[in-house]
């Protein structure tokens, strides 16, 4: 089973990927992960009680990795509750980069199908209510086994 660490100035968020239900988002946040991506990006979104979202290259919510992605919506783990890690877009089938950490799932509920979870946080959900707009993604690092 593969995880991940988001490290911030605020802690660290330790990640469990559902790669049975989101196979091709989980490979390709990994990929980006290992490229060091997202090291040094922020979370240019910050909602409280919705989400915190991070990964634009350009810091403004508007940028990319240069490619997009497909939507996978129909596994099992597609249920947005805090601590989920789901994937951003513009419209479906144009994530790429941009994934979101959601607060709670009463005001989550409504994205359950249109945008693809891929992970849990399981440690440092305390993390998640410490950020603020602009805080620093430091690095992310993947764990396999």
């Amino acid at each position: 089973m593969k995880e991940a660490e988001i490290y911030t100035s605020k802690g660290v968020m330790k990640i469990k990927f559902f790669e049975e239900d989101a196979p091709g988002t989980v490979a390709n946040f990994i990929k980006l992960s290992k490229e060091g991506f997202y090291d040094g990006l922020n979370f240019h979104r910050v909602i409280p009680n919705f989400v915190i979202q991070g990964g634009c290259p350009d810091k403004t919510g508007a940028g990319g990795p240069g490619y997009t992605i497909k939507c996978e919506l129909d596994g099992n783990n597609q249920y947005h509750e805090r601590g989920v890690l789901s994937m951003a877009h513009a419209g479906k089938d144009t994530g790429g980069s941009q994934f979101f950490i959601c607060h709670n799932r009463e005001n989550t509920k409504h994205l359950d199908k249109h945008h693809t979870c891929f992970g849990k946080i399981y440690e440092g959900l305390d993390v998640i209510d410490d950020i603020r707009q602009g805080d620093e993604i430091e690095k992310i690092e993947i764990i396999e086994d």
